[in-house]
C-alpha cells in the first residue's frame, strides 16, 4: 500500500515568519453579573492562609567544564649536524669539526660574536641583576591595623547533659583537627546519666564529631602525641592514665592499673621528647607526678611527691593542677599547685629530696595555667586567682610583671607561639583577653566576649592564627586573630628580651632592698630589746639603793632613840643640861647623816 500525504499549504508558506502588530481589542462574549447567584454562596470570614516568613531558597548545582590533562615528554637530542654526520659517532664528529674550523667564514663569525659575548660577560660580572639586597632583613613590618579577632566555628557538646570542655589539643600534622576532653568537675554533683565520651572534631565539619573516644571514666586532660598523630594520651577523673590509637577505633587501647595510678583526677599530662615517642608524665591533686611508658602503662616508671619540705611525705604534698615541660630543658619541669605555689623540679637529681629545686609563690589560689615563653624559656607565665603573672627563674621572691586584678576569676592562659610579647587569658565571665606587653602593659590589647558562660580552657594553634576556647557548657569556639597579633613584629624579640631583663634587674634590686630593710628592722628590734634590758637593770639598781638607804636610815633613827632613852635614865636631876646635851647629840647625828649621804 502506497502512503500518500497531501500538503494543503504552499511551499512558500512553510516556516513563514510571524508578523505581530497592534490592533483594537475584539469583544467576543460579554457576561453581565447576576446578583441572584450570590445567594448560592456562603461568605468565608475569617479566611486563614499560611505564609512562610523566611525567604524562599533554592539550591542550584553547576558543573564547570572539565579539562582532561595529559602528560607528554620531549626528547632533546644534539642538533646542528648535517644529515650525513651521525652525532653518536665520535670519529665523524671530530672529522666534521676539523673541517669547519678550517673555514674562514667560521673564524670571522667567531671573532665577531666573541666581542659581543665578552661585553655581556663583563656586564654580568659588574652587575648581578638577580641580587637580593635585603635578604638578611626580616620581611615583617609593624602593622598599623587595630588588633581584632573573629569567630570561625563553634563546636557544641552533642550530649543532652552538657559537660565542661576541660582540655583542648591540636592535631600535630596540619592542625586541621581538635581533640576536646569533656568532663564534669563539680564534686559529688555529677548527674547519673552523664556521658563519658570525648571527641575529635574536624574544623571543616562542626555539626558532628569525627571520632568519639570512649573511656571508662571521664577524661579531664587529652593530648596528641607529637610524633604519632594517631595516638592520644588521656588523664581520667578516677586518676587512671589511658591512651587511644585512632586506627584501632574509639575504645581505649591501654589503661593503667588503678592501684598504681593517681588517687585524684589527673589535671595535667604531657608527652616527653624521647626517641621512642612513648614516654609521658602526669600530675594530679593527690600531690604526685608520675612518669609513664605507654608500652608498659600498667604502672609508672617513676614517682615524685610534691612535698616542698623535702621529706617525701604524701600527707604534706601540694596538689598539682598544671604542668610545664620544655623540650630544650629535658631534665627540668615545673608544677603549678592548688596552693598558688610553682615548684621547679629536676628529674635527674640523685635523691628524691633534691628533685625539688625551688619554689615561686605569688598567687592566692590554684595555678590553672603554667607555660614557659617559647622564645625565652627562662621566663614563664602563670595564671591563677584574678591575675596573670610573668616570672623569671633568676627572681624567686616575686614575679617580674603582672596584670591588674580583674573582677572575674582567670581560668587559663597561654603564650603566642609566634610572638614573644603576646599571651592570652580566659575568664569566668566568658571573656578572652589578648595581651601585647610591648604595646600596652596595664590593659589587654583586645578583650573579646566569646560566650555568656564561663570559659574554662584555651589552646593556641602552632601558627598563632587560630585560638580554641572551651566553655563550662561544653561549647568550643574557634577564633581567628588579626595578622598583627599573629605576625612577628620588627625588633620584637629584642624589645621583649630587654623588657624581661630590665624587669628582672628591677625585681632583684627591690629584693635586695627588702632584705636590707628586714635586716635593719631586725637589728633595731634587737637594739630595743637591749635598751629595755638596760632600763630594767637601771630601775632595779635604783630601787635597791633606795631600799638600802631607807633601811640604813631607819636603823640609825632607832639607834638614836635608844641612846636618848638611856641618857634620860642616867641623868634625871639635870633637865636643863640634859636638854642641851640632847640638842648637841641631835646636831652631831645630823652632821653624821649628811656625811653618810
Amino acid at each position: 500500500m502506497e502512503i500518500v500525504y497531501v500538503y494543503l499549504k504552499k511551499r512558500s508558506e512553510f516556516g513563514k515568519q510571524c508578523n505581530f502588530s497592534d490592533r483594537q481589542a475584539e469583544l467576543n462574549i460579554d457576561i453581565t453579573p447576576n446578583p441572584d447567584l450570590a445567594l448560592q454562596f456562603v461568605e468565608r470570614n475569617p479566611v486563614d492562609k499560611g505564609i512562610q516568613c523566611s525567604t524562599s531558597m533554592s539550591e542550584h548545582e553547576a558543573n564547570t567544564e572539565r579539562f582532561e590533562m595529559e602528560t607528554r615528554g620531549v626528547n632533546h637530542v644534539e642538533g646542528g649536524w648535517p644529515k650525513d654526520v651521525n652525532p653518536l659517532e665520535l670519529e665523524q664528529t671530530i672529522r666534521f669539526r676539523k673541517k669547519v674550523e678550517k673555514d674562514e667564514n667560521y673564524i670571522n663569525a667567531i671573532m665577531q660574536l666573541g666581542s659581543i659575548m665578552e661585553h655581556c660577560i663583563k656586564q654580568n660580572n659588574a652587575i648581578n641583576i638577580y641580587e637580593e639586597y635585603f635578604d638578611d632583613e626580616e620581611a615583617m613590618e609593624v602593622t598599623e591595623e587595630a588588633p581584632s579577632a573573629k569567630t570561625i566555628n563553634v563546636f557544641r557538646d552533642p550530649q543532652e547533659i552538657k559537660r565542661t570542655a576541660t582540655h583542648l589539643s591540636w592535631h600535630p600534622d596540619g592542625n586541621r583537627k581538635l581533640a576536646v576532653a569533656y568532663s564534669c568537675l563539680d564534686f559529688q554533683r555529677v548527674p547519673e546519666d552523664i556521658s563519658y565520651e570525648s571527641y575529635i572534631w574536624d574544623l571543616e565539619s562542626p555539626t558532628r564529631p569525627e571520632i568519639a573516644l570512649k573511656p571508662s571514666s571521664p577524661v579531664v586532660t587529652l593530648e596528641y602525641n607529637p610524633k604519632d598523630s594517631h595516638v592520644l594520651l588521656g588523664g581520667c577523673y578516677n586518676g587512671q592514665i589511658a591512651f587511644w590509637d585512632t586506627r584501632k577505633g574509639s575504645l581505649v587501647a591501654e589503661l593503667s592499673t588503678i592501684e598504681f595510678s593517681h588517687r585524684d583526677p589527673v589535671y595535667g599530662s604531657i608527652w616527653l621528647q624521647s626517641k621512642t615517642g612513648t614516654e609521658c608524665f602526669s600530675a594530679s591533686t593527690d600531690g604526685q607526678v608520675m612518669w609513664w611508658d605507654i608500652r608498659k602503662i600498667s604502672e609508672p616508671t617513676e614517682v615524685v611527691i610534691m612535698d616542698i619540705t623535702r621529706k617525701e611525705n604524701l600527707e604534706n604534698a601540694l596538689g598539682a593542677i598544671s604542668l610545664e615541660f620544655e623540650s630544650t630543658l629535658p631534665t627540668k619541669f615545673m608544677v603549678g599547685t592548688e596552693q598558688g605555689i610553682v615548684i621547679s623540679c629536676n628529674r635527674k637529681a640523685k635523691t628524691s629530696a633534691e628533685k625539688i629545686v625551688c619554689t615561686f609563690s605569688g598567687h592566692h589560689g590554684p595555678i590553672y595555667a603554667l607555660q614557659r615563653n617559647p622564645f625565652y624559656p627562662k621566663n614563664f607565665l602563670t595564671v591563677g586567682d584574678w591575675t596573670a603573672r610573668i616570672w623569671s627563674e633568676d627572681s624567686r621572691e616575686s614575679s617580674i610583671m603582672w596584670t591588674k586584678y580583674h573582677m572575674a576569676y582567670l581560668t587559663d592562659g597561654a603564650w603566642s607561639p609566634v610572638r614573644p610579647a603576646v599571651f592570652f587569658t580566659t575568664k569566668m565571665d566568658g571573656t578572652l583577653d589578648i595581651w601585647d606587653i610591648v604595646f600596652k602593659q596595664c590593659d589587654p590589647a583586645l578583650s573579646l566576649k566569646v560566650c555568656d558562660e564561663a570559659l574554662f580552657s584555651l589552646r593556641v594553634q602552632d601558627n598563632g592564627c587560630l585560638i580554641a576556647c572551651g566553655s563550662r557548657l561544653g561549647t568550643t569556639t574557634l577564633l581567628e586573630v588579626s595578622s598583627g597579633l599573629s605576625t612577628l613584629q620588627r625588633n620584637e624579640k629584642n624589645i621583649a628580651s630587654s623588657m624581661f631583663e630590665r624587669e628582672t634587674r628591677r625585681e632583684k634590686i627591690l629584693e635586695a632592698r627588702q632584705r636590707e630593710m628586714r635586716l635593719k628592722e631586725k637589728g633595731r628590734a634587737e637594739g630595743k630589746d637591749d635598751e629595755h634590758r638596760d632600763d630594767e637593770l637601771a630601775t632595779n639598781l635604783d630601787e635597791l639603793v633606795n631600799t638600802a638607804e631607807e633601811e640604813f636610815f631607819s636603823t640609825i633613827q632607832a639607834e638614836i632613840k635608844r641612846k636618848e632613852v638611856e641618857a634620860m635614865k642616867k641623868k634625871p636631876k639635870q633637865p636643863v643640861m640634859e636638854t642641851e646635851e640632847e640638842e648637841e647629840m641631835q646636831d652631831d647625828d645630823k652632821s653624821n647623816e649628811e656625811s653618810i649621804a
